[in-house]
């Protein structure tokens, strides 16, 4: 593991405790429509937003902003402000990540919240409240569950692989044998938590997730001991000018080196 600046860590363990209380109470928020009939409208004609997605949103820009004004904002249901480029540090946020699941009763969805400085997740929070479970990271001091330590587990005979199915069916013909394929999970970041929690192996995330959909369960899924790669090897970038991403692999070990083989054989 790369040594930790101290400095750093201690700052971003400063941002935790405001982290995680706003994501609980936007989690409290967002409980609120939940399994009701929440009015929707569609994003670009395919991705649905709702009231809950709005009202979790402008809790957590109001909350985190009064207690870190000179921090940048970044967030899916707001209209992006490139001023946040000259902030040193900037919240990346999703309200609600898995809004399409969330809309059908699907349990499986989470209120991302992380700080990103120079493109590095420094404190990263998932608030999942239909399953009663948090999840938060801080950068050299492990990723936790409802306050217990958590860790990727060891690659046995048979690998729980979740993703597109397409960039599975690319996988090496011996490992398709070994795989259980698992079914769609609306939530990127749930699943990567999952991964980092020891419940699934790896996942494959198709090309064009965003910023605010993994900065915060990337970090979880590192401190847990495993990684989320691009196609050339390495670790995204958060907050910056461009804040979507291309295939992306995760996992760790053995398998996390198969997949990163498949989404570095991939066009473009």
């Amino acid at each position: 593991m790369p040594e930790i600046d101290t400095t750093i860590s201690a700052a971003a363990g400063e941002d935790l405790s405001p982290l995680r209380d706003a994501a609980r109470e936007a989690g409290v928020i967002a409980m609120r429509y939940f399994g009701k009939d929440p009015q929707v409208w569609m994003k670009g004609g395919t991705s649905p937003v709702s009231e809950a997605d709005h009202a979790a949103d402008a809790y957590l820009r109001q909350t985190l902003l009064a207690a870190r004004p000179d921090y940048g904002w970044l967030s899916e249901e707001t209209v992006d402000d490139q001023a946040r480029l000259s902030a040193r540090r900037t919240f990346v946020v999703d309200p609600i990540d898995g809004t399409r699941g969330f809309l059908q009763g699907h349990r499986s969805w989470c209120v991302s919240v992380a700080v990103v400085e120079d493109g590095r997740t420094l404190a990263g929070v998932l608030e999942c409240p239909a399953v009663n479970e948090t999840y938060w990271a801080l950068p050299g001091e492990g990723a936790f569950l409802n306050g217990q330590r958590i860790a990727v587990r060891p690659l046995a005979d048979r690998a729980e692989v979740a993703g597109p199915k397409p960039l599975i069916d690319l996988m090496p013909e011996e490992w398709q044998s070994r795989l259980n394929r698992v079914p769609y999970l609306p939530s990127l970041a749930y699943r990567l938590a999952m991964i980092a929690g020891g419940v699934l192996d790896a996942t494959f995330v198709k090309a064009n997730a965003h910023d605010w959909d993994i900065a915060a369960a990337d970090l979880i899924l590192r401190e847990a001991g495993g990684a989320l790669l691009d196609r050339h090897g390495r670790a995204p970038r958060y907050a910056g000018e461009v804040i979507h991403h291309g295939a992306l692999a995760a996992g760790s070990g053995e398998l996390l080196a198969v997949l990163a083989g498949v989404i570095a054989g991939l066009d473009g």
